[in-house]
């Protein structure tokens, strides 16, 4: 069911929607165990570069997969890097840079988003919504996509080939520079369109707020979005960027895996990586945020077979 509301983004409008493209799923031999590479870390913060190095080992020790790792915090100045280079099928993530190009392309041709752009854009980013996505990706075209990737300097994010947008080739690094976009001023993104994005985010539904908010404190604000994707090749993908504010901290959290043998143990290593961050950044609290106990996300349409 969908509930409809019109408006503009100037008035960040509401509408909700749901639909979910479910490929026929395919049996993946899981990964054998291999062992972690240390994130680089660098700190404006005395002792903090070495503390996240050290957690961040430990939230992966043991786990099997290949996971790479962002962290930019601009209240210590600090960053945390691992595979930042290495390509990963986009799944849902790739769904804030759609909306994120709708935004652009609004702001060179002057114009706000139509009524029937504010509902998509909202059952996009809070409920996963394919068919709005798909959509979106459509009237956009390949071209404007690779354009806002060109203004982003998003130069490692190749869009997914014959529509499928859910096979869009993402890496840390693009991650995080887009979301250092939508949380600071920029000539990409207007103020108004980074608010919008992050005022979607920070709605997702409770199933899919899950991943890197693991443990935030309660003192800082959280946008999300997730994903996750099974493929005869890698096993499942699971992915979830986020952004935090508040308690002296802006930060920025990126996590993408493959070679899970389950959606739920990608799911668990994201969540151990983003709990040590939050606990070194911000040590001094109790209460923190418990991500849901049966996550959801929507399985994105891949090619027949694949």
């Amino acid at each position: 069911m969908t509930h409809r509301t019109s408006g503009r983004t100037g008035v960040l409008a509401a509408a909700l929607g749901a639909a979910v493209l479910v490929p026929t799923a395919v049996v993946a031999t899981p990964a054998a165990a291999a062992t972690a590479p240390t994130a680089s870390c660098t700190s404006g913060k005395s002792g903090l570069a070495a503390k996240l190095r050290q957690d961040i080992t430990a939230a992966m020790a043991g786990r099997k997969g290949t996971i790479a790792v962002g962290l930019r915090d601009r209240g210590t100045d600090t960053t945390c890097t691992l595979r930042e280079s290495t390509a990963y099928d986009s799944a849902s993530v790739v769904k804030v840079t759609v909306l994120a190009t709708l935004l652009w392309d609004a702001k060179k041709h002057n114009r706000y988003l139509t009524s029937r752009e504010v509902t998509l854009t909202k059952a996009m980013i809070t409920q996963s919504d394919n068919n709005a996505t798909s959509a979106l990706w459509k009237q956009l075209g390949v071209t404007k996509v690779k354009g806002f990737l060109t203004a982003a300097g998003m130069t490692q994010t190749k869009p997914g080939a014959n529509g499928y947008w859910g096979l869009t080739q993402i890496t840390v690094r693009d991650e995080q520079k887009l979301l250092g976009l939508i949380t600071a001023k920029n000539s990409v993104l207007s103020d108004n369109a980074r608010a919008y994005i992050l005022k979607l985010m920070g709605q997702v539904v409770s199933s899919q707020r899950w991943g890197t908010p693991a443990g935030a404190p309660s003192s800082v604000s959280v946008h999300v979005k997730n994903g996750w994707l099974q493929r005869a090749t890698h096993g499942w993908r699971v992915h979830s960027v986020g952004t935090f504010k508040g308690a002296g901290h802006d930060y920025m959290i990126t996590v993408l895996t493959q070679d899970n043998s389950t959606m739920s143990y990608g799911v668990t290593t994201i969540q151990n990586i983003a709990k040590a961050i939050h606990k070194d950044l911000i040590p001094a609290t109790t209460s923190r945020y418990a991500p849901t106990t049966t996550p959801r996300e929507s399985f994105v349409a891949v090619p027949p077979g694949a």
